[in-house]
């Protein structure tokens, strides 16, 4: 089998959410079951540029591989490598800026259909960027959204991002002036900000809402304050052992003993039933994502069955054989 090569603009036309939400689902449920590994996100650099990997292999999947990208003060470059679970093969390389949007998303999804009430039809969202658009557009295929508030800090970003993900969802997407306007008396919030202070205050949160917090991935920042995990009842997070590393949402409520690593749950065991979620309707429950390799994974070898399905991409062999080797289940 050759290798395929697939470019941004290949990976974004295969790409939907109602895919991404499958394969994350899917992925989470291997983990559950010990027939997938994920590994923490590595992390090395020079003066000018930081690498991160994130490994991850899935058995049933017949796959495993990682997502490399880099960062440097002008952006981002993600690549996703994928191997032949049986043969060791090199088998794709896809570009992955939109698969990391939609798989980060698709993950809030998966956890807002487990864990937000059913009756949720409200979302406060903060933040304006690319990840905040695929965070809503999940969460709109999980419950039946009427009315989202966004507030970022930028009124123009605001109007034009509203706007745009109004189109996109077919809900009333609506621009706040003041932070707490995108948060009070939500069912739903979701907080996909660069801030390294938090943004989202406890005070703000009512009794019932669920959160998806997706901003931090470094110890030293932090999109919320303590009190918002003092009204926590239910916390979950898409790695525990990544999160150590990386959550910095809960390093001041652990230092605080608000929170202790005992509350904390991976969301795959939450969705088989090995651990409780959500109990009754006032529960405040919390979903600190991180970004898992594993989600990378599932997602793109998704992508490589319909890529190869529809012969799009480049081929380092030119060969007429488009079958995928791998069978996703």
């Amino acid at each position: 089998m050759s290798v395929l090569y697939l470019t941004e603009a290949e990976v974004s036309g295969l790409l939907t959410m109602n895919l991404a939400l499958e394969a994350t689902e899917a992925a989470f449920r291997k983990l559950a079951l010990d027939e997938a590994e994920n590994m923490p996100r590595q992390r090395c650099r020079t003066d000018r540029v930081m690498l991160h990997v994130l490994p991850a292999a899935v058995k049933t999947f017949g796959v495993l591989g990682f997502k490399a990208y880099t960062a440097t003060s002008e952006g981002a470059r993600f690549h996703i490598f994928l191997y032949d679970g049986r043969t060791g093969a090199l088998s794709a390389i896809l570009e992955a800026d939109a698969l990391g949007q939609f798989r980060t998303g698709a993950a809030s999804g998966v956890a807002t259909k487990l864990l937000a009430r059913k009756d949720a039809a409200t979302v406060g969202l903060f933040g304006t960027g690319k990840q905040a658009r695929t965070q809503l557009l999940a969460v709109c295929k999980v419950r039946n959204i009427r009315t989202a508030f966004v507030y970022g800090r930028d009124a123009g970003r605001r109007k034009a991002f509203a706007e745009k993900l109004a189109g996109e969802t077919g809900v009333s997407v609506v621009p706040v002036d003041k932070p707490e306007d995108a948060a009070a008396g939500q069912d739903i919030i979701i907080t996909a900000t660069s801030a390294r202070e938090p943004v989202l205050k406890g005070e703000w949160v009512s009794e019932g809402t669920h959160l998806n917090l997706i901003g931090s991935n470094f110890l030293a920042k932090s999109e919320t304050d303590v009190e918002v995990f003092r009204r926590a009842t239910c916390v979950t997070v898409d790695s525990k052992e990544q999160a150590k590393l990386e959550a910095g949402d809960f390093v001041k409520p652990l230092e605080a003993g608000v929170l202790q690593w005992s509350d904390v749950h991976d969301l795959a065991p939450v969705l088989i039933g090995r651990y409780p979620g959500r109990e009754t309707p006032k529960d405040v429950t919390i979903f600190k994502s991180l970004g898992l390799g594993i989600e990378d994974i599932a997602l793109a070898a998704k992508i490589l069955v319909l890529a190869r399905e529809r012969g799009i991409g480049r081929s380092e062999e030119h060969t007429s054989e488009l079958q995928s080797p791998y069978v996703i289940s």
